[in-house]
């Protein structure tokens, strides 16, 4: 049986919920890096300024891209603990497979956070009552799920990504999420705004064994396996194109179990902006 603790250290300090504070940070590195551009291009023409404007473009392009980049915001890719735990996380519910997943963690003891698509909630209101009701968390996984255009999306969009989910699961449950997943993992200079505005911190992952595509529950829990290490943060979805999502999640269950892993939910309190 995997069993469910809540650490300490977890509740203590504001270390882990980082909000973000400066939402506009990156414009410090970004404005310089363009007006050097502009002198060479000035100075040498554009043989130089191009290639020098692609490659200034490069860094920022690719914290958009990568899950753990820090450029746009703070984000929380493993806890600080020696314990043999880890943090289970579930995208893009709710979904037909969310009661036989919440079946399968009560059968293990264990508990996980399930990042939550607003609309998706609003569809599914008796589900997302459902999972709190068995002590599990709720975060924010945008309102539509825009997958193909989440790391171009202006500060408009963005920014109703964001709140309406935010509000539509403060509504359902009674209590805001405190911690969002981009969809896909990936950012971009427009998420900080509304984080900080919502009260959000930003939860990437140490481990992933890509459930929501592949089709084989013994890979999936291999790479996991592979990858687990105390205050790993396991990346899992629920509803894949596949149907296997439940499979999955039981093998990573016994996965856990096999190594003597436990579950916890850091529970410290909201950090202020």
């Amino acid at each position: 049986m995997v069993r469910a603790w809540h650490h300490p250290r977890m509740s203590e300090g504001g270390t882990l919920h980082r909000v973000p504070r400066r939402p506009h940070a990156w414009l410090a590195l970004f404005l310089p890096s363009q007006l050097l551009v502009a002198l060479a291009w000035w100075a040498w023409g554009w043989r130089t300024g191009l290639p020098l404007m692609v490659l200034s473009h490069a860094p920022f392009v690719a914290a958009a891209l990568m899950p753990r980049a820090r450029l746009y915001a703070p984000v929380l890719a493993r806890l600080p603990t020696a314990r043999r735990e880890v943090w289970l996380t579930i995208d893009d519910g709710p979904s037909d497979d969310t009661l036989p997943i919440l079946d399968l963690l009560d059968a293990h003891g264990a508990r996980a956070t399930f990042f939550l698509v607003g609309e998706r909630a609003e569809a599914r209101p008796e589900l997302v009552a459902e999972i709190a009701s068995r002590g599990h968390d709720i975060g924010n996984h945008s309102h539509t799920h825009p997958q193909a255009w989440f790391w171009a999306l202006g500060p408009r969009r963005m920014g109703r990504e964001v709140g309406d989910a935010q509000r539509t699961l403060a509504q359902l449950t009674g209590r805001p999420p405190r911690w969002f997943r981009s969809v896909v993992g990936m950012t971009n200079p427009f998420v900080a705004a509304p984080l900080r505005r919502h009260g959000l911190a930003r939860v990437a992952w140490s481990a992933r064994g890509f459930d929501a595509v592949r089709a084989d529950p013994a890979r999936v829990a291999a790479d996991i396996a592979r990858d687990l290490a105390p205050g790993a943060i396991i990346l899992m979805h629920e509803g894949a194109p596949h149907g296997r999502s439940v499979e999955m999640i039981g093998a990573v269950l016994q996965t856990l179990v096999a190594h003597a892993f436990t579950t916890t939910i850091p529970a410290e309190p909201r950090a202020r902006p």
